[in-house]
């Protein structure tokens, strides 16, 4: 998050009524709703899991084990029962 100083950005008139509601003070202005990303859209993260939960829901749906789909996937058990057994 970057330090800018109100006074170069905002109207003089803006400024005068935020003085009165804080002087001296740092306000966090965040983003519109609709600006807001969940997490991992920005990176990616969040299709790469969506992607890995299908795989793991074909796969036990072709028979295999939740034990063997935690050796695979590195996940526990009860990671693995969240996904396969999750409304999808």
């Amino acid at each position: 998050m970057n330090y800018i100083n109100a006074d170069a950005i905002l109207p003089e008139e803006l400024l005068k009524e935020i003085q009165r509601h804080i002087q001296g003070g740092l306000v966090y202005i965040p983003k519109p709703k609709e600006a807001h990303q969940k997490w991992g859209e920005k990176s990616g993260s969040r299709a790469v899991v969506r992607e890995r939960n299908d795989q793991i829901r074909r796969l036990f749906a072709a028979g295999v084990t939740v034990h063997e789909l935690t050796e695979r996937f590195f996940l526990s058990i009860d990671s693995i029962k969240k996904i396969v057994y999750s409304k999808k």
